[in-house]
């Protein structure tokens, strides 16, 4: 079976869009029903798709994913699986999307994380005459990055590191193997991760039975609520990479010691529901300083 496909490079995307006699934004409705097939969405039977287009020329889809036994606010938007897309893909900046239906206000919201959210262009195809607007359309009065961060911060898609890492006497409890994998995977996740309110950034590392790593990096909102949690990237980049959630035999989370925001409950939460085989470990790192390293 072939495994599905989330992101479509700039000259396919081009050559598909040249043979339908469009331009590639308006290529990006014809793609909105693939991403809806894949969505998982057990609990409200309701699929969304949204695919976007980024400044690279790449489209890549995204889809909603629900959880069943857990509170809705585990479940992953299809907006936010798509920006956790490009966020994977080193995707600096999303210029356009197309999605199944209107974007709710928590992924309104969560769009403003990045440099030009009011720009980008979207397309709600279940609408009798579809056409593209601006998100400054949908929401006209934003709270976002810029009421709480100075202009040189780092938004959502743009590089950046934390600076985290482990102390010179950090051990594992004498493990080795892919536990020390894992933790150096999820270290490097968390200092990609977007978490300029809180100030306590985080990632998680899956592996799966076939041993291969999938990482997450946690991102936050200015509206706090819409945030996205380091485990819910992690199975975006499990799914996008072929993996299945009963096939996570192993996960690590990396976070803070002291950090006011805390990823480790509501992640071994997530991860026992989805698989009852994952071991589960969390690691403490701090700012790297004289005695630190990565």
């Amino acid at each position: 079976m072939d495994r599905p496909r989330f992101v479509i490079d700039a000259a396919e995307a081009e050559s598909m869009a040249k043979q339908l006699g469009l331009t590639v934004p308006h290529l990006l409705p014809s793609l909105v029903k693939s991403a809806q097939a894949l969505a998982r969405p057990p609990i409200s039977n309701f699929s969304v798709g949204a695919v976007g287009l980024g400044s690279s020329g790449r489209i890549y889809l995204g889809a909603n994913l629900e959880f069943p036994g857990l509170p809705l606010h585990h479940s992953v938007h299809a907006e936010q699986f798509l920006v956790t897309n490009l966020f994977l893909n080193a995707e600096p900046h999303l210029r356009y999307i197309a999605v199944s239906d209107a974007p709710c206000g928590h992924c309104r919201q969560f769009l403003q994380e990045t440099r030009g959210a009011s720009n980008i262009e979207v397309l709600i195809t279940g609408q009798d005459e579809p056409n593209y607007i601006p998100v400054s359309q949908l929401l006209p009065h934003r709270f976002g990055p810029d009421d709480l961060l100075t202009k040189d911060v780092p938004l959502l898609l743009e590089s950046h590191r934390n600076g985290l890492g482990f102390p010179n006497n950090f051990h594992c409890n004498g493990e080795t193997g892919n536990w020390d994998l894992l933790k150096h995977a999820a270290l490097e996740a968390a200092n990609k991760s977007h978490a300029p309110y809180s100030r306590c950034p985080s990632g998680v590392a899956l592996m799966d039975s076939e041993g291969k790593i999938y990482r997450g990096s946690y991102m936050e909102s200015a509206a706090y609520n819409p945030s996205l949690g380091p485990v819910q990237a992690a199975v975006v980049a499990l799914l996008m990479g072929g993996g299945e959630y009963e096939g996570i035999v192993a996960a690590v989370l990396v976070e803070k010691e002291g950090a006011v925001v805390k990823q480790e409950q509501t992640a071994r939460l997530l991860l026992q529901s989805i698989s009852t085989e994952c071991e589960f470990k969390v690691f403490h790192c701090s700012l790297n300083m004289d005695g630190f390293r990565e």
